[in-house]
């Protein structure tokens, strides 16, 4: 399988995603659905958006395990974090969790009204292995 990640000229180039990934076929897709700030009792893990940020890394590390896989193989995260927080301690704990040398994915980040209650933050992913 190939994954080839895209930064063409003419666009921004940065250290922290890709532009887009190509993934070539035969190919197993993981897609993983919306992960919040819970742990293992759902109960949400803190009050602010770094915290509930690297708790939903960690759930998205606990299924691409389950299925041999790493954050290395995901090719897209989306991200919903809610209006009025700065997502800025969600990249602190993005950049905890990622091996620097494997290049970034495809990152999408939403604003949003709202999520669950107490939920500040939800990262949904996609993985080829």
């Amino acid at each position: 399988m190939g994954v080839r990640h895209i930064n063409p000229e003419g666009l921004h180039r940065s250290p922290a995603f890709s532009q887009a990934v190509v993934v070539e076929q035969p190919a197993k897709t993981i897609y993983i659905g919306g992960q919040n700030g819970v742990d293992a009792e759902g109960k949400v893990v803190g009050p602010t958006v770094g915290e509930q940020s690297l708790q939903a890394l960690r759930n998205l590390q606990t299924v691409l395990r389950s299925e041999g896989a790493s954050l290395a193989d995901i090719v897209h995260w989306r991200i919903a974090v809610v209006d009025g927080h700065s997502f800025d301690e969600g990249v602190a704990a993005f950049q905890q969790v990622w091996n620097r040398e494997d290049p970034p994915p495809a990152i999408t980040v939403h604003v949003v009204a709202g999520l669950g209650p107490g939920f500040l933050v939800e990262i949904d992913a996609v993985a080829a292995v």
